[in-house]
């Protein structure tokens, strides 16, 4: 099992929370400010099957690309978002101590 922290623009929230509810990922969605992506951003945490990683890689893309063909995509070349994935075993150590 894996962790997926996820950092994604603002302009994508909505529709990327609705798109993975959509299809059945289970996510913690954290509200975060500063400029780690110089825009505002929000946090998704997402546990996913090992397996599954790159079936989710693949649904966030379609979700923002989605998104950009109602919209219009942004003027600027910034990211639409930014994910790190952790082992879960390794997600919260203290939970394994003794």
């Amino acid at each position: 099992m894996k962790l997926m922290v996820c950092v994604v623009q603002n302009r994508y929230r909505e529709a990327m929370e609705t798109g993975l509810k959509n299809t059945n990922y289970r996510m913690t969605e954290l509200a975060s400010s500063g400029g780690f992506l110089r825009k505002g951003s929000t946090t998704f945490l997402i546990g996913v099957k090992e397996e599954d990683v790159s079936s989710l890689h693949e649904t966030m893309k379609a979700i923002c690309l989605e998104y950009e063909q109602k919209r219009g995509k942004s003027s600027d070349k910034s990211h639409r978002y930014i994910s790190f994935l952790i082992h879960a075993k390794d997600s919260l150590p203290f939970l394994n101590k003794q």
